[in-house]
């Protein structure tokens, strides 16, 4: 199998893939649009929402908003995002406060709830890791292919809780960690991957 890159804007990308079946193309497609982990707001307390807004309005407009989610996130990682806001003003995504450095929301521009004058907003919102498997809220993008003569071209979008790129590369350890567990039910144990030498430096002539 042999990928090329042919096209890559903000965050989307498009790649031809050579030698590839279309029951993997369709496997890779399903994988990356429900088995990546993605973190979404799960729950929300409110202390104070005096906005136009009920709280459930605004709850499902959090659950929805897309959250940087690094590699390697923990399955049990939950993470707190704290507002506290007072009109009049525009409440946007980047004025919410993450107990994690590494983990906001994806997109600071995305509006919350506009307040008006003496009107106050408060709460914190749990993040928690999920698959789309479970809500659509934890998806992490959009998968297809077309035949282009005997090769596939890949269309990838990602919905900014990572790059487009990563939705594949991610994908593709699901796929492979799913092989090896089948391997292990039966019995085979899976090959050690060889590994890469790194080429010595040429030692400098004197």
């Amino acid at each position: 199998m042999k990928l090329v890159l042919d096209k890559k804007h903000g965050n989307r990308v498009e790649f031809v893939a050579k030698g590839v079946a279309t029951s993997f193309a369709n496997m890779v497609r399903r994988y990356g649009m429900s088995r990546v982990p993605v973190l979404a707001i799960e729950s929300v307390t409110f202390y104070d929402n005096s906005s136009a807004f009920w709280d459930e309005y605004i709850a499902h407009r959090l659950g929805l908003m897309p959250l940087l989610t690094p590699d390697k996130t923990p399955e049990s990682a939950e993470i707190i995002f704290s507002l506290d806001a007072e009109g009049p003003k525009v409440v946007y995504a980047s004025d919410m406060v993450s107990s994690d450095k590494d983990i906001s929301a994806a997109k600071g521009t995305i509006p919350i709830v506009t307040l008006g004058q003496n009107q106050h907003l408060r709460f914190e919102a749990k993040a928690i890791l999920g698959i789309a498997r479970r809500h659509a809220k934890f998806q992490a993008g959009l998968l297809s292919y077309g035949e282009e003569g005997e090769d596939l071209r890949f269309f990838v979008e990602s919905f900014f809780q990572m790059e487009p790129a990563d939705v594949i590369l991610r994908t593709c350890d699901l796929i492979e960690a799913d092989i090896e567990s089948v391997e292990e039910a039966l019995g085979k144990k899976p090959e050690k991957k060889k590994a890469v030498k790194k080429p010595k430096k040429a030692k400098k002539k004197e």
